[in-house]
């Protein structure tokens, strides 16, 4: 029988939640309402993301992972090539390193992945093994991840991606030595090693009704049929804005008819860069479709995203000129899709009230002034403009004087103009406004003469600002 989904410590999620965003999390700047994870507490409803041990280290990331999310996913710690480099040989500290956050911040956690084709160790990918050595392989690698967070990672993706795009089975060193047999023992070895789990299969272009989703059906009655431990079956959700199939819905809808838990694992909508506020609205449409798609059929558990923030997803290293594919843009403010979500859990689906064009409001300025890199006659500067006031600063503009023998020579995130030593800074489409308790940041690069120096004072509007 499928495991009923395990549901979160609601009452004290919410606390962690109101302590971290108390303490200034990356979208503190929308502390008038909650973050998403309350919402989703609110509904039994998993929202989720996925986290990178070593970006913990990074406050802004760490704050914002814990405040907005109710549930994490191993980005990459979990992975073979990661866990198990060498032949019995384990390495669990990034993997560790999560699942204490998660436990510090009430979160739940979803195990990815342990049997599948990619990012697996050469002597895994190109071993020479008989089928009982492969089995014995699999199972010693399931029963010591799993074995090692039983009672701590509630739910599995157990076997990830077996499937390729032209709906036939993937030609991987577990399907050439053990047949299709290979999930089901998957399966088997997963329940054994935690028999609380849920345990699911996972892969990307399944989301809507085509070929590929028809071969999992299927392949989800036959393991069903035999009596596989098959709890779940995870939908990745690796879209392009403005391309999403239609019957996401009734895809989920016929998996769930099995009797399965459905999840989207990996959600995130792509755009082709650069950003526009026609391509945000758009996205946020986007978001909408798949959020109420999965909370329309009760048997869809939870979203989860693939990545905290813009700053560090994965998909502008893999499709090129893509890329702003997540609710929480690269500075850590939340774009019109992560309101689109906020609604789509019953939230109001909108920001704190804004005080109009130019109006500071009361409260501190501040401005970080960094120089990422010099040399001899030239530097590149990255400029942080923090708003501590109660309301959002509509229209902004940063002025300074220029530093003596200074020129800019090009700017990025912001509009620069320079007449005599007055420097101005205006925003571009994307970030026209600075949410109350949050910031934006852009760069530039200069040349100048006698070494870059930081300019003695600026001003937001007519607020003068304290350089820090």
């Amino acid at each position: 029988m499928p495991r009923t989904p395990v549901r979160l410590r609601a009452a004290f999620a919410s606390l962690t939640a109101a302590v971290l965003l108390a303490a200034g999390t990356a979208t503190a700047a929308h502390a008038q309402q909650p973050p998403l994870r309350d919402l989703a507490d609110q509904q039994g409803f998993r929202m989720g993301a996925a986290v990178a041990s070593h970006l913990l280290d990074d406050a802004d990331y760490r704050r914002t992972a814990a405040a907005e999310f109710n549930s994490v996913t191993h980005e990459n710690d979990l992975k073979w090539e990661s866990v198990q480099p060498q032949p019995g040989q384990y390495s669990w500290s990034g993997a560790d390193r999560l699942v204490e956050f998660a436990e510090q911040n009430g979160q739940q956690i979803h195990g990815h992945t342990l049997v599948w084709h990619s990012q697996l160790p050469s002597w895994v990918e190109n071993g020479s093994f008989t089928p009982a050595e492969l089995t014995q392989v699999m199972e010693d690698h399931i029963d010591t991840t799993m074995g090692r967070y039983r009672g701590q990672i509630q739910t599995w993706d157990v076997v990830n991606e077996p499937i390729g795009d032209d709906a036939q089975f993937r030609n991987s060193v577990f399907h050439r030595v053990l047949g299709e047999d290979f999930i089901a023992q998957s399966l088997h070895m997963a329940r054994a090693a935690d028999p609380d789990a849920t345990l699911f299969i996972n892969d990307y272009n399944i989301d809507g009704i085509n070929a590929k989703s028809d071969a999992y059906y299927e392949l989800a009655q036959d393991l069903l049929a035999q009596g596989a431990p098959l709890d779940g079956i995870g939908l990745q959700g690796h879209l392009i804005s403005g391309q999403l199939p239609q019957d996401i819905q009734q895809n989920i809808q016929r998996f769930a008819d099995l009797g399965l838990e459905v999840m989207i694992t990996e959600l995130d909508i792509r755009m082709t860069m650069p950003v526009t506020q026609q391509k945000l609205e758009q996205q946020a449409r986007d978001y909408t479709q798949v959020m109420d798609a999965c909370l329309a059929v009760s048997g869809c558990s939870g979203v989860t995203v693939w990545g905290v923030t813009d700053a560090h997803s994965w998909v502008p290293d893999h499709f090129t000129g893509e890329g702003a594919a997540l609710p929480i843009d690269e500075n850590y403010q939340p774009k019109p899709a992560y309101w689109s979500v906020h609604e789509a859990l019953g939230g109001d689906g909108q920001g704190p009230d804004d005080p109009g064009p130019g109006e500071p409001g009361t409260g501190t300025c501040e401005v970080a002034y960094e120089f990422t890199s010099q040399w001899e006659q030239g530097a590149v500067v990255e400029v942080t403009v923090h708003n501590g006031s109660a309301s959002a600063v509509q229209d902004w503009s940063l002025t300074w004087a220029r530093p003596s023998g200074e020129q800019i020579t090009s700017a990025w995130n912001s509009l620069i103009e320079q007449s005599g030593n007055t420097v101005t800074a205006a925003p571009v489409e994307w970030n026209r406004a600075i949410p109350a308790g949050g910031q934006v940041s852009f760069g530039f690069q200069t040349t100048h003469t006698g070494g870059p120096s930081v300019p003695g004072g600026f001003s937001l509007g007519s607020e003068s600002c304290t350089v820090r």
